[in-house]
């Protein structure tokens, strides 16, 4: 069992007082037990001051840092890796075929045909479309998993899903579980990095990143994909490294008198060590995200020279530099707020398609190839999806379009213990929904913990008077046929 102060197989002070009674009756049970309240209340405050201080997993961890390549809005899997060549055939026909998206249930739809050619790729044979030429390259590195399923076909639900196991707000996200978990590797940088699309932030905005009910330390810092990364890393002019550090210290004093006096209070102890991280960041962080460090080779590699795909290369590349720093979990977005800015893809999917993947194709497989050769793919797990997939027939009567698919859709994982060149799971001849090898959002989040170390259905963070876990109380299990 993980208590809220670090994975201890312990109950701690304050979950002996929950269950005790709680409030001033455990600070009472306190008293009886010979215990100072006040000395409980500020050594409770005290474990907030550094809380990605470093953990322990609960098995041998074949990743150390995780990418999640978020491609937001929900990409046609039967446009892309899951090759299905009954559609072609059926393109413009009416069948019966159950759907539920955003036009709400249907029991028949007019087929819309794939809009690529597929070809088969590498050792393993994978078929991939002409949408991802560069990445098609790297298949046999690539574990599909072609079964995914998910609760929710709205974005903003099925999005908290992908991050935080839950379709409801309030929960924390996945970064933060892994870090809590493991704490941080780095001393100077923030274990969670978020880049978003400068196009727009997703639906639900922060939520996505949240650390929910966790202290503050463990919600994800933005960073921004245009100009400084992050801003304010320069002093003031005039202001010293010993002139700063007086005044930190005594924020420091001051703050943790004051949260001796609220234990209940995290945010205020995330403070403290945000104040510190911060101070750390101006010694290191500029040198982690300057990419005028890197080689021009390494800059074509990623497609920085081509503005088609410079942007979202930037930020693959600046993922690639923080995970060799030390940041344990990156998250970037691909597609913004409004529909025309993201994969969701409800009329014109060619025109939609052929933009987001012409952006991110060469980028992505960059980042691969740029990771295999420096020796760091065996320890980075790069993970990349949308919040769902998209149905075989159109949402509109005219039009290319697709609607949302949550009962069967495609995402791949790479590297950090996984098995290259393999395929899990399958969905019906029109990929409509799942049909072999179902798995869950839980289950691939399960498979992210268990390849970082952490044992998914021991992983919790006690609130509420519960035992929290990201898989939820009934847990899931890793995707085994995946793992190497």
């Amino acid at each position: 069992m993980h208590s809220s102060h670090g994975p201890f197989c312990r109950r701690t002070r304050r979950e002996f007082l929950w269950e005790a009674g709680a409030g001033f009756t455990g600070v009472a049970l306190a008293g009886l037990m010979g215990l100072d309240a006040s000395r409980a209340r500020a050594a409770e405050a005290a474990a907030f001051v550094n809380p990605l201080a470093p953990k322990f997993p609960h098995r041998v961890a074949r990743a150390k840092s995780v990418i999640f390549l978020f491609m937001y809005g929900g990409p046609s899997h039967v446009d892309t890796f899951d090759y299905k060549p009954q559609l072609a055939a059926l393109d413009g026909k009416t069948i019966a075929v159950k759907t539920f998206g955003r036009g709400g249930k249907k029991n028949e739809g007019r087929v819309v045909g794939p809009k690529w050619r597929f070809q088969q790729y590498g050792e393993c044979g994978k078929h991939v479309s002409d949408l991802f030429p560069n990445l098609a390259t790297c298949v046999d590195d690539l574990a599909f998993v072609h079964s995914m399923t998910a609760d929710s076909p709205i974005h903003g639900s099925a999005m908290l899903q992908m991050n935080t196991g839950k379709i409801l707000s309030g929960s924390p996200c996945l970064g933060s579980w892994v870090n809590y978990g493991l704490g941080s590797v780095s001393e100077n940088l923030p274990g969670f990095a978020v880049m978003l699309d400068p196009i727009g932030g997703p639906i639900s905005g922060a939520k996505n990143w949240s650390s929910g009910y966790m202290p503050a330390s463990y919600q994800g810092t933005v960073l921004r994909s245009a100009g400084d990364p992050i801003l304010d890393l320069r002093r003031p002019d005039g202001v010293s490294d010993p002139m700063q550090r007086h005044v930190l210290d005594a924020l420091r004093d001051f703050n943790t008198e004051h949260a001796a006096l609220h234990p209940e209070n995290s945010n205020l102890g995330a403070r403290i060590a945000s104040y510190e991280l911060a101070f750390r960041m101006q010694q290191c962080a500029p040198e982690a995200v300057d990419l005028g460090r890197e080689t021009e080779a390494t800059r074509e590699l990623y497609g920085m020279n081509d503005p088609r795909t410079a942007e979202f290369g930037r930020r693959c590349l600046l993922a690639r530099r923080l995970v060799e720093r030390g940041v344990r979990f990156v998250q970037l977005y691909a597609g913004g707020a409004h529909n025309d800015d993201n994969w969701d893809a409800h009329t014109d999917i060619e025109k939609n398609h052929n933009f987001h993947a012409g952006r991110t194709d060469r980028p992505i497989a960059g980042l691969l190839r740029d990771l295999k050769q420096r020796g760091m793919l065996e320890e980075t797990l790069v993970v990349w999806g949308g919040e769902f997939g998209r149905q075989p027939t159109a949402e509109y009567e005219k039009g290319t379009g697709r609607d949302h698919n949550a009962f069967g859709f495609t995402m791949w994982l790479a590297g950090g213990g996984v098995r290259g060149g393999v395929s899990h799971g399958e969905t019906d001849e029109l990929g409509s929904a799942a049909v072999s090898g179902k798995v869950h959002v839980k289950n691939l989040h399960a498979t992210v913990l268990h390849l970082m170390g952490l044992d998914p259905n021991r992983l919790s963070y006690f609130y509420g008077g519960l035992d929290q876990k990201l898989v939820g109380v009934e847990g899931a299990d890793p995707i085994r046929s995946i793992l190497a």
